[in-house]
């Protein structure tokens, strides 16, 4: 019985969903060489939704995993290969020594009390969540807002379910359980770590400046005066390039600790700008602001995204393993090519990778968990004793 962190994948684009599971899961359990499967992730296109139950069941044959989580998706990715709008399963499994690993599901409710989350688990801070929902029937991002109040500076990494246009078209995989709605996960605690990195593709243009009058997702004022008039002055100084990458969509950073007086890529939350009041000058944007607050314009495309994504790799310790969240808005529609995310991360760590198109990327930013979009958030496990 081995006594070290062990990570394995296995793909497979077989068109029929048991075949592709049993295929999948059997090059993961190679890769596990005769060690404990403590943990397994599939990641399932939508196309085989319908044979949910008998890919679990396959799964279970081939892994006899200790917990199972897993949700469909449009892009399944593995190794360095992400397989887009086509029918194929991966899969990721662990052998995690001296390490816990709790599952847990979640039903959203709304009470005369307020929203309930019946299910989430209530870990310690040392410990880490990995969590697959569905977008249709989890509000997240009012989920994590409450986790960030109750149990702060909890590590919290995954996605929402893709690929279904409807509510009930997607489905999330609990041990030999299949739902088409609610979330799954596991807290992880013990011998393995999981650290979070997330890359939001954006860079910073202009300078930071104050929030001085706002009225919930309504910038007023920023730095005294009406925001359209402070994107104005940004307008006269930007270069051609920046110009047209402000015409093909803004966005605005919210700075999310106040204490630094410096702020680089990563200090900041991306969030679109849906628009702007010509006669007043106020600019909506997509999350609630609140006076005081730090902001910055940033611009997002492909060489961007790229840039920071290599950077974010380069600037951590390569992983045993790695799950990869990556906005479906991403892949071949942002890069041009599909195996953009995957490639990147599985040249710089030449560790076991798989992964799915979400969604709604979930993963910290200062410390606090967020619902991100065009984001590619990855959850790293490492030996805590090596």
């Amino acid at each position: 019985m081995t006594d070290r962190l062990i990570v394995a994948t296995g793909l497979s684009t077989d068109a029929d969903g048991v075949a592709a599971a049993a295929e999948a899961a059997s090059a993961a359990a190679r890769g596990l060489n005769g060690a404990s499967c403590d943990l397994a992730a599939i990641f399932v296109s939508a196309a085989h939704a319908d044979a949910a139950v008998e890919i679990a069941a396959a799964i279970h044959v081939a892994l006899q995993p200790g917990a199972l989580i897993g949700a469909t998706a449009g892009t399944v990715a593995e190794g360095a290969r992400e397989v887009e709008d086509r029918p194929a399963i991966a899969v990721w499994a662990a052998h995690l020594p001296g390490t816990t690993v709790e599952p847990f599901s979640v039903e959203f409710t709304e009470t005369p009390d307020g929203p309930t989350f019946l299910g989430w688990p209530a870990p310690p801070a040392d410990a880490a969540v990995i969590v697959l929902a569905d977008p249709y029937t989890v509000p997240v991002d009012r989920l994590l807002s409450r986790v960030n109040d109750e149990q702060p500076g909890l590590t919290i990494v995954g996605g929402l379910a893709s690929g279904a246009s409807r509510p009930g078209g997607h489905r999330i995989w609990q041990g030999d359980e299949v739902a088409n709605g609610g979330a799954a996960g596991v807290v992880i605690r013990g011998r393995v770590g999981v650290r979070a990195l997330v890359s939001q593709g954006c860079r910073p243009i202009g300078t930071p400046a104050t929030v001085t009058n706002a009225e919930r997702n309504l910038i007023v004022e920023l730095a005294g005066l009406p925001p359209i008039e402070r994107l104005r002055d940004l307008w006269i100084e930007a270069s051609p390039d920046d110009r047209a990458l402000i015409q093909r969509g803004l966005h605005i950073g919210r700075v999310v600790d106040e204490y630094k007086t410096e702020f680089e890529r990563g200090d900041f939350l991306i969030r679109n700008v849906m628009g702007a009041d010509e006669s007043t000058g106020a600019m909506a944007v997509g999350d609630l602001v609140g006076v005081g607050e730090t902001v910055q314009f940033h611009v997002r495309d492909a060489a961007s995204a790229d840039e920071d994504l290599r950077r974010a790799a380069a600037s951590v310790e390569p992983p045993a393993g790695a799950m990869l969240f990556t906005c479906n808005g991403r892949g071949s529609h942002l890069f041009g090519a599909p195996d953009h995310d995957a490639g990147v991360l599985a040249a710089a760590w030449r560790a076991p990778l798989a992964g799915m198109s979400c969604s709604g990327e979930i993963g910290p930013v200062g410390g606090r968990a967020f619902l991100h979009g065009f984001t590619a958030s990855v959850a790293l496990f490492y030996d805590r004793t090596s």
